[in-house]
């Protein structure tokens, strides 16, 4: 079976195909390469084309009938969305309003959606971050453009299910992290803004050091908490998910978390013992956009769909990222010298 996937050659799309094919799907990739990499897709064909070609992807879906879609394809630096939300705006929302339109006029109904735990940002009642596990009951409210047009595109996948029988899973996940346990494929993002890639960044003195934005926050520590989740468990959850939709199950949303919170500090302390590196650290003023406190309740997923990480630990994840930031480096450097 075939599965169209966006965004396919990107961080978390591309350990989502590797987990398609170990599990006997081809995954074909539609990219427009500018922030995914060529290099990643290894697991199927690959399409280069933009979701803002309507076009193109009709023609691709023309091309290789997938059985169904899994949409990755989306600009996700939170920073730039608050600076910029027209881009953000057009290419996310637009861009998948052509992909969902161009699966009608192809008979393709069936869709796995990469959303995000942005949708939340903030609690209504008190206009803080959550303090307790966000669940899929949580209130929707988010924070900055990025978050907003994923809400959007979940929004129009709910009114495509009642309108044409378009069915979906949303998958909103918490923090993506760490790499390919065989260290094939990895996280590399230009410009990178991702916290684990940069301290380690730091501890191979690529950087001259990381930068804690926000020290004030109503945290244990004061810096920001986030639910890391390895991204090979990310990509576990993308099969099972579009193997419980080619099953007929109806259109739904899951959280992808691990329910443990950890601090920026806590992050560079732990990637310290991982590397045997001293980070240099310095403290800045809070980015707009960011909550203080993101983490997730999975248990729905865990118990509809049997999805169970199995790399929990901070340290597994940073460990990961690790070996495999060694071997892009080596591998870098090695290019550099021929």
């Amino acid at each position: 079976m075939r599965i169209f996937v966006t965004g396919g050659a990107g961080y978390i799309g591309s350990h989502a195909c590797k987990a398609l094919f170990q599990a006997g799907f081809t995954p074909v990739t539609f990219d427009n390469l500018v922030h995914g990499h060529r290099e990643a897709v290894r697991w199927g064909p690959l399409v280069v084309g933009d979701l803002l070609d309507q076009r193109a992807i009709s023609e691709a879906l023309q091309y290789f009938r997938p059985d169904a879609v899994m949409h990755f394809g989306a600009y996700a630096y939170v920073g730039e969305s608050v600076s910029n939300p027209g881009k953000y705006y057009r290419n996310n929302v637009v861009g998948s309003l052509n992909l969902f339109e161009a699966m009608r006029t192809t008979c393709i109904d069936k869709l796995i959606f990469s959303s995000t735990c942005a949708t939340y940002g903030l609690d209504d009642q008190n206009g803080s971050a959550p303090q307790s596990l966000i669940s899929e009951s949580h209130v929707q409210n988010p924070i900055n453009p990025y978050g907003s047009s994923k809400l959007m595109i979940e929004r129009i996948l709910r009114d495509f299910d009642h309108a044409y029988q378009f069915r979906s899973i949303c998958l909103r996940y918490f923090t993506g992290a760490g790499a390919d346990l065989s260290a094939e494929i990895g996280e590399s993002h230009d410009p990178e803004t991702h916290l684990i890639p940069l301290v380690l960044d730091a501890a191979a003195g690529i950087s001259s050091g990381i930068t804690v934005y926000g020290t004030d926050y109503d945290t244990p520590d004061g810096s920001c908490i986030r639910d890391y989740v390895h991204v090979s468990d990310l990509a576990d959850a993308h099969v099972l998910a579009l193997q419980s939709l080619l099953d007929g199950a109806p259109s739904c949303f899951y959280n992808l978390g691990n329910g443990r919170g950890y601090s920026v500090k806590e992050v560079i302390k732990a990637a310290q013992a991982v590397t045997g590196k001293k980070i240099p650290v310095n403290f800045g003023l809070r980015r707009s956009g960011d909550p203080a406190r993101l983490v997730g309740d999975a248990s729905l997923i865990k118990s509809s769909l049997g999805w169970t990480p199995r790399y929990c630990t901070l340290v597994d994840i940073i460990a990961s990222a690790w070996r495999w930031h060694q071997r892009h480096s080596e591998s870098s450097i090695s290019t550099e010298l021929k």
